[in-house]
């Protein structure tokens, strides 16, 4: 299926956000490098030994081991690891509703759940970063990113799983060509890739050059 699934997603719930012209043209700025290069985007894999997350004060387990609810905003914000371009266009779409999807599962092995951030335009939901954190020193640490939009992270049965939508050279910003699902394990102290599927989507269906249906 071309595009995110448009519906709302919890830990191992289905991908995000059907892709539109109108959602794509919004974060063109954010992955236009990744085009010029067919590229599929920057993502740091890196070890979870990463700076602490500055002024993540929430509480990071309760007695259950589940992770404390946090101000997603605030800490996709105060991360030095996310880039200026997300923090600039992370910004309310209705009074103070941020297009931010959370989810909380155990992908670490830690003592509380780990926090998977989406940040999405407003409107059609494109993902422009993907973002995990785990709960470490009072705090929480920047384990993962994903910066390359179309991109969504979800958690599927304890393993973190990417989607990231990918265009050609001639796509029309409303059709990529393909996408890649990345499966990532913890191990060692890092994510790990698992599993890698690529998707080509085919041309000839949802184009503009497909033939208008015979009314007869």
């Amino acid at each position: 299926m071309r595009g995110l699934d448009s519906g709302a997603t919890g830990p191992g719930g289905a991908s995000k956000a059907v892709i539109t012209a109108t959602a794509v043209f919004a974060a063109l700025t954010l992955f236009a490098s990744a085009c010029a290069t067919g590229g599929t985007g920057a993502r740091d894999e890196g070890p979870a030994g990463a700076d602490s997350v500055a002024g993540a004060t929430t509480p990071v387990s309760t007695p259950s081991g589940r992770a404390g609810r946090v101000d997603a905003v605030e800490l996709v914000k105060d991360d030095p690891k996310v880039s200026t371009a997300v923090k600039r266009d992370l910004k309310p779409c209705v009074a103070d509703e941020y297009p931010v999807d959370v989810s909380y599962g155990n992908l670490t092995g830690g003592s509380a759940d780990d926090i998977v951030v989406n940040v999405m335009t407003c409107g059609d939901a494109v993902g422009i970063g993907a973002y995990v954190y785990r709960a470490q020193d009072g705090g929480y640490r920047n384990v993962f990113k994903a910066e390359a939009p179309p991109v969504y992270a979800e958690i599927d049965r304890g393993d973190l799983v990417v989607t990231q939508q990918l265009y050609g050279k001639d796509d029309p910003v409303s059709y990529p060509s393909s996408e890649e699902v990345i499966t990532y394990g913890w191990s060692a102290g890092r994510f790990a890739v698992q599993s890698r599927i690529h998707n080509d989507y085919s041309n000839a269906v949802g184009g503009t050059d497909s033939p208008a249906p015979d009314a007869n």
